[in-house]
């Protein structure tokens, strides 16, 4: 049975994981075969948001990992424990979390710093040739993080999400809602999930595919 870590950024798509896609790329693991370890790092939420009218939570405090252990039913440990080792491919799933509290695309953008953490075990992957997966904005850490080398990835055809990327030199490739690429020299799959306004079964075809994919090349 093959061991995939899933690394949340909390719970809700506005300042933590996508519920969804996260959810699915459980569900997609599960139904492969595939056993799941999630984690996530123990540090506070960047901001807080009110998902019913999305705005900011003056005052409010949240951490990362206690929030994603919401999407994980308490099944999580801190991602200062996780080692690349003890797993055959990483994925990490959406949501404004991933580039507000695993990095800080969304305020910097192409000058973006990916949370020490984070980076640490994302490179052990990569750096051990075991698959990575990255959904939705997830891809902004690849191209931190891979794109000296060229990385391919898809954030699906936002132009200026896409050019953001580019600018830290990965290459960027549209792709539809439903769809993955692969880039087989660096090992790393992606699918733009909501990126799009997408229905949850087109998310969840892609999260699928991309599920597949890894699990094939780990």
């Amino acid at each position: 049975m093959k061991k995939i870590a899933v690394v949340l950024a909390g719970c809700g798509f506005l300042d933590g994981a996508e519920i969804h896609e996260s959810v699915c790329t459980l569900l997609a693991l599960d139904r492969a075969g595939a056993k799941a370890q999630c984690f996530a790092p123990d540090i506070p939420q960047m901001h807080v948001v009110n998902h019913f009218n999305g705005q900011v939570a003056a005052g409010e405090s949240r951490n990362v990992l206690a929030e994603a252990a919401r999407i994980a039913r308490g099944q999580i440990k801190a991602l200062h424990e996780a080692r690349a080792r003890d797993f055959d491919a990483v994925i990490v799933p959406g949501g404004f979390g991933s580039a507000k509290n695993l990095c800080d695309f969304a305020v910097k953008g192409a000058d973006c710093q990916v949370n020490p953490e984070v980076a640490r075990f994302l490179r052990e992957f990569h750096t051990a040739g075991k698959p990575v997966g990255l959904i939705c904005i997830s891809p902004a850490l690849g191209a931190k993080l891979f794109g000296s080398e060229g990385v391919e990835l898809t954030i699906g055809n936002d132009a200026g999400t896409a050019a953001a990327l580019e600018k830290l030199g990965a290459r960027h490739v549209e792709c539809a809602v439903d769809g993955i690429h692969v880039d087989r020299v660096r090992r790393v799959v992606t699918t733009p999930a909501y990126m799009y306004h997408a229905r949850i079964g087109e998310i969840a075809a892609g999260i699928e595919k991309l599920v597949g994919a890894v699990l094939e090349m780990a």
